[in-house]
């Protein structure tokens, strides 16, 4: 028999929500961080903020290939003078900002929060225009020597550079967007944890599990759990929660349901 104390612990943790139902929420943090996941919806407008930023850089790529494929059709190349003084200040002032996100200057980097992958956006904007900045100072050197569609060259080879610096970032902040379900977490293990809970004796049947980012290093998932008559479904949510969190899962919405057997 549950004592007072215990069965306080547990609606301190598991909310029922409406009557009907039973949609019951574990979380693995404090009770003091109970507006976390509302805090982190807003989070998410800085997840935005760098999927934007990555969007405009693979735009920046695009159109610098379609430059470099005009220049050489219409045999463009040119020795622009006028240019390489706003390059070279161009150039040097991004440098400066590199070094001021040098902790971000990466291509592939672990985002721990989404301050790390906006900030991660803002550097590799600044990087971008430091390779397109060079690639015109080094097209104009080019071009000083005599070789022929040395510009074309260089904006083959800074697009293609954009392209590869700014992909990784507009994947993982697509992922993020689109809730795909965790890359750290192998799908096998989410079907495995489902077949752990349908065997236990007092469930019946698992069904609509779903698992996503809501921001980098905040897991977060939904599953229904149909439980059988009379049974006591808080070991049931107790040990479903105990499994998820070794994933990495750290806000589950469980919702149950009693299952009725057919009326002989």
């Amino acid at each position: 028999m549950d004592t007072p104390t215990a069965k306080a612990a547990w609606n301190a943790n598991y909310g029922v929500v409406g009557s009907g139902d039973r949609r019951l929420a574990f979380s693995r943090q404090l009770s003091s961080n109970a507006t976390t996941p509302r805090l982190a919806r807003y989070k998410r407008l800085e997840v935005l903020a760098a999927f934007t930023n990555a969007l405009f850089l693979l735009f920046l790529s695009f159109s610098l290939a379609v430059e470099a494929l005009h220049a050489f059709m219409q045999d463009e190349s040119e020795h622009k003078h006028y240019l390489i003084v706003s390059a070279v200040t161009n150039l040097l002032v991004n440098l400066l900002g590199v070094w001021f996100f040098r902790n971000y200057a990466r291509v592939n980097i672990v985002y721990r929060n989404a301050e790390d992958m906006n900030y991660h956006s803002v550097c590799l904007h600044v990087l971008a225009d430091s390779i397109r900045s060079a690639g015109l100072i080094l097209a104009s050197w080019f071009l000083s020597l005599g070789i022929e569609n040395a510009e074309v060259l260089c904006l083959g080879i800074v697009s293609v550079a954009v392209f590869m610096l700014v992909l990784p970032l507009f994947k993982a902040t697509g992922n993020i967007l689109l809730q795909i379900a965790p890359s750290n977490v192998p799908p096998s293990a989410f079907t495995k944890c489902s077949r752990q809970i349908a065997a236990c004796e007092d469930v019946s049947e698992v069904w609509q599990g779903r698992f996503w980012e809501l921001v980098p290093g905040q897991a977060v998932g939904s599953l229904s759990i149909r439980v059988k008559s009379g049974a006591d479904d808080r070991a049931v949510l107790e040990y479903t929660h105990g499994l998820y969190q070794d994933l990495g899962i750290q806000d589950l919405t469980v919702q149950t349901d009693e299952f009725v057997g057919p009326v002989s």
